[in-house]
């Protein structure tokens, strides 16, 4: 996630948008082939980002504009094949503890990746979820103008969820720059400068948590032509699954499993 953007002086951290949602990544065990998957599908360019010990690391741009990162893992540590939502923070050693004190769990780090602190962690419920600490990616202000990729969490219980969150990613604080936290539509909505960034789901207020649900974030990224991604993931080795012509939304999985779903830009 290094930024050449110190370069030129127009730096934005972690501390300016602690809580919300500041990147996309996915791990796989193939980086060329998913560059050429995703690229089909999405009609992404790539660029080197940073590299650490054990993995190279990819930044898909859109028109010049960053949306997600790639790395290719050594597969003999415990890392799946998944997107995963990475969330600005002030402190990843505060946030960690935080996070395990609460009943969270810590799969990964924090570890050095410059300009900056990483961790992978699951919220107490299984859902699994990074964060980051430092300068963000270059182009990160066009990234949040261009929002080509949001966040929603499907889980048991969006209450119970929804305060496991504030409480760990400092949600509706009195900390300046604070995310705010609302009930909209039967879900649990995070604004961050005004501008929905993420959603917490588990039904209709009311009903009982779904016990049979296993919690995960979701990665949605907008395109102009839903059916035309679908068709695309099919015919490089995806899968694709939608509600029928015409839908707004899709779920799709990539040649080596990693799901993320497409929706289209006027449905936001």
């Amino acid at each position: 996630m290094k930024s050449d953007a110190a370069l030129h002086g127009e730096v934005t951290t972690s501390h300016s948008v602690f809580g919300a949602p500041c990147w996309a990544s996915l791990t796989t065990r193939d980086l060329r082939a998913a560059e050429d998957f995703y690229h089909a599908v999405l009609g992404w360019e790539w660029r080197t980002g940073s590299s650490a010990v054990g993995y190279q690391y990819r930044v898909a741009t859109v028109h010049g504009v960053p949306v997600a990162g790639i790395s290719e893992m050594n597969f003999g540590a415990r890392t799946s094949v998944a997107w995963t939502p990475y969330f600005a923070v002030a402190s990843a050693d505060e946030t960690v503890s935080r996070s395990q004190e609460r009943g969270g769990t810590t799969a990964v780090g924090p570890i050095s990746f410059p300009p900056g602190r990483a961790a992978l962690l699951a919220d107490r419920d299984g859902a699994v979820f990074g964060i980051w600490e430092g300068e963000l990616v270059a182009g990160w202000e066009e990234w949040r103008r261009a929002a080509p990729v949001f966040v929603r969490l499907h889980t048991r219980d969006a209450f119970d969820a929804a305060i496991f969150y504030a409480e760990v990613l400092e949600w509706a604080s009195s900390a300046p720059g604070s995310c705010e936290v609302h009930y909209e539509d039967n879900e649990v909505v995070l604004r961050s400068r005004g501008d929905v960034v993420a959603r917490i789901h588990s039904g209709a207020i009311g009903a009982a948590p779904g016990p049979t649900i296993r919690p995960h974030w979701q990665i949605h990224f907008t395109v102009d032509d839903v059916e035309a991604a679908a068709r695309a993931a099919r015919a490089h080795g995806g899968t694709a699954h939608q509600q029928g012509v015409g839908s707004t939304e899709a779920i799709l999985t990539d040649p080596d499993g990693a799901r993320f779903f497409v929706t289209a830009r006027t449905a936001g």
